[in-house]
């Protein structure tokens, strides 16, 4: 059992991309398939496929790589099960000044953090992804 899902997700990507593997599956869920959404969106995965396997379901990550480096250099989880950690709007943190994304889940969905402030709505900090 798994006590922080996101955790793992960012840990299977990030291991992943060390090994040079061209894509990584995880177990699917809501939270994680808004994000690897809001992932390709911003360009740092090439695609990703939500794949039936008997009752459970998988994710499939594509990851993207510019030649030899990958798109992602760094994936960091902010809010854990034991310290979240929400902002309001105006506090929504930027991630090397403008290179990276926070991922934030608000109550209009999982966005970008620029999104939230465009949007003018706060939530939880999930992780950085630059």
């Amino acid at each position: 059992m798994v006590t922080d899902p996101i955790a793992d997700l960012l840990t299977r990507i990030r291991n992943a991309l060390v090994a040079r593997h061209e894509s990584v599956q995880v177990p699917a869920s809501k939270m994680k398939i808004a994000i690897a959404k809001v992932l390709k969106e911003e360009g740092f995965i090439k695609d990703f496929e939500v794949v039936p396997e008997g009752v459970k379901r998988t994710v499939r990550i594509n990851l993207a790589y510019s030649g030899k480096d990958p798109s992602i250099s760094g994936l960091r989880r902010v809010s854990r099960p034991g310290l979240r950690v929400y902002v309001q709007k105006r506090e929504i943190p930027r991630v090397y000044g403008g290179l990276g994304i926070a991922i934030l889940t608000t109550p209009q969905g999982v966005m970008t953090g620029q999104e939230a402030w465009r949007r003018q709505v706060g939530g939880e900090v999930l992780c950085y992804v630059w």
